[in-house]
């Protein structure tokens, strides 16, 4: 009988599909991408991704408790009254006992369980944490899980889910309550969503002895008018004020059968200039005014976001290598911790006078730092181009 119900959930897998299409969950999101492929049919395997987590590459099962959902999200494959959408639901058990099968067989080694919303966000987000304990309590399963928070759940339910998961994600959508408004009409910014993510914080500053799961959030690019300035500055407060563990910028992309179907996709580009400046700001402790944002409050295309900044402000006054602090030097476009480290260290040793000595302690681009920096108080040679 067990056999039978186990089959018949991962049959029920199968018709899903990719259903985490727009939902990345790993630390490497644009390599998810990169996997996708449209296909007429599906097996279960395509809910399984390889994924960067916290604990390591994994091979993830992404799947959801519900593909039905009364939210009405404008840009949504799960939105109410979508007639395209296949609406497939599973129980707590069937879940559980699905993964087990996968995990036991050594196809997966980790969970992200979403959902779409039925009978209200409470309900919902029993039935994840329903799963996710017996796969923790019932199964004793002690790899990765990263929950979804459903929008405006109780605080309990968020601590709960907190304590079983690695991760938890509340995605604000967007930056601002007027652009949520535009995205998604029945959600509401701060109450339902904000609120989770500084509850999240709080929750993990008044239980220190517990381990508890990190937070993420992720925001949908381009749809609504948002610029990068908005989508940058809420990142950097949340990075500071709420302790995320990472920030996710998903390109909007037009689904048929919604109202935004006829808007046109954004640019693969900006979500990557997007990363690219989060990153900036949590590991290298950028402020946000610092970024090269253009009049129109978005960042260029055409390069990266630290080179941009470089070429404003470093090709008049360049970096002395010998003297310059570490993030001074994490500052010139080619250089991060690592090869900050390394300059350091070389200099401890000797006078770092030329190129080909920035090529010997493992900085790769050497030729593209030169019009940024000086060497022993010169500026170096530049065309000579090192192997």
């Amino acid at each position: 009988m067990a056999g039978r119900l186990v089959s018949e959930t991962l049959t029920k897998l199968s018709q899903m599909g990719d259903v985490t299409l727009h939902e990345p969950a790993g630390d490497s999101p644009q390599s998810e991408r990169a996997r996708r492929t449209r296909k007429q049919e599906f097996n279960f395997s395509d809910c399984i991704a390889n994924l960067q987590t916290p604990r390591g590459p994994k091979p993830v099962l992404k799947t959801m408790m519900t593909t039905a959902c009364e939210r009405n999200c404008h840009y949504c494959v799960f939105r109410a009254g979508r007639a395209k959408t296949k609406r497939v639901t599973f129980s707590p058990d069937e879940i559980a006992s699905a993964f087990d099968t996968l995990e036991s067989s050594g196809k997966v080694d980790g969970l992200f369980l979403s959902s779409g919303i039925i009978k209200g966000s409470v309900t919902t987000q029993d039935k994840i944490i329903e799963a996710a304990d017996i796969l923790r309590n019932k199964q004793r399963y002690r790899g990765y899980i990263h929950l979804k928070i459903m929008p405006g759940i109780e605080y309990d339910q968020l601590y709960r889910s907190m304590q079983l998961a690695d991760r938890v994600s509340v995605n604000l959508e967007a930056p601002t309550s007027g652009r949520l408004a535009a995205l998604a009409p029945k959600k509401i910014f701060v109450e339902e969503l904000l609120r989770m993510l500084q509850w999240a914080q709080q929750i993990r500053q008044e239980n220190r002895h517990e381990k508890l799961a990190s937070s993420v959030t992720q925001f949908v690019v381009g749809a609504v008018g948002d610029t990068d300035l908005e989508l940058l500055s809420l990142s950097d407060k949340l990075y500071s004020q709420a302790k995320l563990a990472r920030v996710y910028y998903s390109a909007f992309s037009p689904v048929p059968g919604t109202p935004f179907e006829n808007l046109p996709a954004t640019e693969a580009i900006r979500e990557f200039r997007l990363y690219q400046s989060s990153f900036l700001l949590r590991d290298y402790k950028w402020d946000v005014e610092e970024m090269p944002f253009l009049p129109d409050g978005n960042l260029r295309a055409d390069v990266d976001p630290k080179q941009a900044w470089a070429d404003e402000h470093l090709l008049r006054q360049p970096i002395e290598i010998m003297s310059a602090e570490r993030e001074q030097l994490m500052r010139i476009p080619g250089v991060g911790p690592i090869g900050a480290k390394a300059i350091i260290s070389a200099r401890r040793r000797g006078t770092l006078s030329e190129l080909l000595h920035l090529k010997q302690i493992g900085i790769r681009s050497p030729h593209k730092v030169a019009k940024y920096v000086l060497l022993n108080g010169r500026q170096p040679t530049r065309q000579l181009k090192l192997f």
